[in-house]
């Protein structure tokens, strides 16, 4: 349905895109991760149609958006990471300002707007000033503008970023019942990874403006296949202890946090007692050492070297 082929973005000396390849078919829910300055926002502008590529091409249903991206901006919605609403202004007023640049008008544009305030659950709040709502109400807001005018491909980034865990379920539930009812198609970015693990059924990772992995979760995870994430927690930790643990050539990734440590291992390798005896040489008093299933978080660890949110 939609495809980016070898895209590359420049910018002044830096790539922020390199050579991308991805596409998304219709009916999915495709999952774009990344760490800040991953290249996540310029590949979704690219493929918005927003901005242009370096080089490459973007194709919608085989034609090129690049040379006309008209018939990609009439089936598509957009939710940006950051809120775009005017906030001295009703929702209601914001809906319907909206909905005349999407070219609604008269009574279909009242009907849409009352059968999306009440999919996001704003029916009652529809009079009030939007500077009055909590940051997860200005989220479904912002959700339902681009709800409008019945997108065949919504595009959201990072649309739970600073919100009430009540009004984030909200948002998963209501995006999950979108795709599930009307088969629409959905481009999601997150820092939160169980949000991509209960929403995506692909995923893209990237990281410095390159696509370093992409699949189904299961395929993802499979990437630590051979390999354990073991998870130490002690009340502190020693310089000593990181240092030789950082040095230790059987881990291949290691996170440090204030009362734990995340190593990845091969699983052919048994490292407890080595650890214990660590422990003990330097001081460190153990309170849990656990070995945990493979996550999406612990794949993104290992193929960055970092968490999504740092």
């Amino acid at each position: 349905m939609l495809e980016l082929i070898d895209i590359t973005k420049r910018f002044k000396k830096t790539e922020a895109v390199k050579n991308m390849n991805m596409y998304i078919q219709k009916g999915e829910i495709v999952g774009l991760l990344g760490p800040n300055g991953a290249g996540k926002s310029t590949a979704i502008s690219i493929l918005s149609s927003l901005a242009e590529p370096t080089s490459g091409e973007v194709n919608f249903q085989h034609k090129s958006i690049i040379k006309d991206p008209q018939e990609l901006r009439k089936i598509i919605g957009i939710v940006p990471q950051e809120i775009a609403l005017y906030e001295d202004l009703s929702a209601e007023e914001n809906m319907k300002f909206f909905g005349r640049i999407y070219r609604l008008k008269g009574k279909k544009l009242e009907k849409k707007v009352t059968e999306v305030l009440e999919q996001i659950g704003l029916s009652n709040r529809r009079k009030d000033i939007v500077k009055t709502f909590s940051g997860g109400m200005k989220r479904r807001l912002n959700i339902g503008v681009a709800m409008l005018h019945d997108p065949e491909i919504l595009v959201m980034d990072e649309p739970t970023v600073g919100i009430d865990p009540q009004s984030r379920n909200y948002i998963l539930q209501t995006v999950k019942r979108l795709n599930q009812e009307r088969q629409m198609t959905v481009l999601y970015t997150s820092h939160y990874m169980e949000e991509v693990e209960f929403l995506c059924d692909r995923i893209y990772i990237m990281d410095k403006g390159n696509l370093i992995a992409s699949g189904t979760k299961n395929e993802i995870k499979q990437i630590l296949s051979s390999e354990n994430t073991i998870t130490l927690k002690a009340d502190h930790w020693t310089h000593e202890f990181i240092d030789k643990l950082e040095k230790n050539p059987v881990i291949h990734q290691m996170r440090v946090e204030d009362h734990e440590i995340t190593l990845v291992v091969s699983r052919e390798v048994s490292i407890f007692s080595e650890l214990a005896k660590l422990a003990e040489k330097t001081h460190i008093t153990l309170t849990a050492v656990d070995v945990k299933i493979v996550t999406l978080e612990d794949v993104f660890l290992h193929l960055t070297g970092r968490a999504l949110r740092d």
